[in-house]
């Protein structure tokens, strides 16, 4: 049937790219809520909930434009200004460690929440995800960026991901080119454009049409070729080796996470693309995103964003990660997002002290108690039954 737009049969219907969890699977993303924020928490992470609306000025803060075309906005009753419906929790978390908390030491942040975008960012992601992230706050050095991707891939253990692999990269290469051949924002717009579809043509085009020495052309294109295992640095060291300082400096960055992290995670394959910018607009450093395989995209992402609380009126580094809480919940087939094993205990209804009592001593076991309402015959997946058996009550299996 042709259901209209207004048609009293399609009520029922989401908006394109929202969806509802229903049963069991929104007992496991709540099982793995848990598990994640007790995991965050043994690292030091501490739990911040911000509101789902703020004003639009603050939300946007540091984002860019590719945030400001994914935010809701609707104008405040009450003050007249626009707000926004938070399409990303990071620059809330900003906001409260800059404006709210305002520690002079490092502070650690986490957050589970729903947030709200008005387009996909794939073709098979959800408008509505269940965001999680950890951010952390007051220290530049690459240790941050380790500690960050290392929670990272943890949290994709505890949530029963396995086989992963790890993309790094470095916003400060390409900056760093582009500064030096003082490229203008429209020529580092259009070839940062080509570069994210490794377009080579394209890229030559946009190169040769630029006043630019031979050197800074053949730097600049290198970066999309510059891509693969840990070799590509070695690589990216000999061709890069005339470039300035700033990018020597990211390239050592680049270094130092991947040696410590074929350290601490032996069993993550590292896979490195010094052409890959994303969210060029936000992100000041390190970059790197987790992919498992048979899902086209990165199940979790993240980088440096440095400066961002300058707008609170207190500029401070911070590195970070998030994910969707839903697709870990679907990619992960163990651990703590698995369904438990737990049966079900179906009542009798009634009033008499005994089986109420062996129902509360049952609950507070830890056992899933059911009443059978009054002209019901069983409870859905019901294995076991609450019965009366000499002037007591007694669990007997169905």
């Amino acid at each position: 049937m042709n259901y209209g737009p207004f048609s009293k049969e399609n009520r029922w219907l989401l908006p394109e790219g929202v969806e509802e969890v229903l049963p069991p699977d929104a007992a496991r993303v709540e099982r793995l809520r848990r598990a994640l924020l007790d995991a965050f928490d043994g690292w030091g992470y501490e739990l911040v909930m911000p509101p789902t609306i703020e004003f639009l000025e603050s939300l946007l803060t540091g984002a860019g434009h590719d945030l400001d075309l994914q935010t809701f906005k609707l104008t405040d009753q009450l003050s007249g200004r626009m707000m926004g419906v938070r399409a990303d929790m990071t620059p809330q978390a900003a906001r409260i460690d800059a404006h709210k908390l305002r520690r002079e030491s490092p502070t650690r942040l986490c957050y589970i929440g729903t947030v709200l975008q008005s387009r996909p960012e794939g073709p098979a992601t959800s408008r509505n995800p269940i965001q999680i992230g950890c951010e952390l706050f007051g220290h530049a050095g690459v240790e941050a960026d380790i500690e960050v991707v290392s929670l990272m891939l943890e949290t994709l253990r505890v949530a029963g991901i396995g086989t992963c692999h790890l993309d790094l990269g470095h916003v400060g290469i390409f900056r760093g080119l582009a500064a030096d051949a003082g490229l203008n924002a429209d020529a580092e717009n259009r070839l940062w454009d080509a570069l994210q579809r490794k377009a080579v043509t394209e890229i030559d085009e946009i190169l040769g049409a630029l006043e630019i020495s031979a050197v800074q052309r053949r730097m600049l294109r290198s970066l999309a070729e510059l891509s693969g295992g840990v070799e590509v640095l070695d690589e990216a060291n000999r061709v890069l080796a005339e470039a300035p300082e700033t990018v020597q400096e990211a390239m050592r960055a680049l270094w130092s996470i991947a040696t410590s992290l074929e350290r601490r995670q032996p069993e993550v394959a590292l896979h490195f693309d010094l052409g890959e910018l994303r969210g060029y607009a936000y992100h000041t450093g390190a970059v790197f995103a987790a992919f498992v395989p048979g899902h086209g995209e990165e199940v979790a992402r993240g980088g440096r964003y440095d400066q961002i609380g300058r707008v609170f009126g207190r500029p401070r580094p911070a590195t970070g990660f998030s994910a969707d809480l839903k697709t870990l919940m679907v990619l992960g087939e163990t651990g703590a997002a698995a369904a438990p094993t737990q049966g079900v205990i179906q009542a009798p209804w009634g009033d008499d002290a005994g089986l109420l009592n062996a129902v509360r001593a049952l609950r507070d076991a830890g056992e899933r108690v059911v009443w059978l309402m009054p002209g019901q015959s069983s409870v859905a997946g019901a294995d076991r039954e609450l019965i009366q058996q000499q002037g007591q009550w007694r669990v007997e299996p169905l």
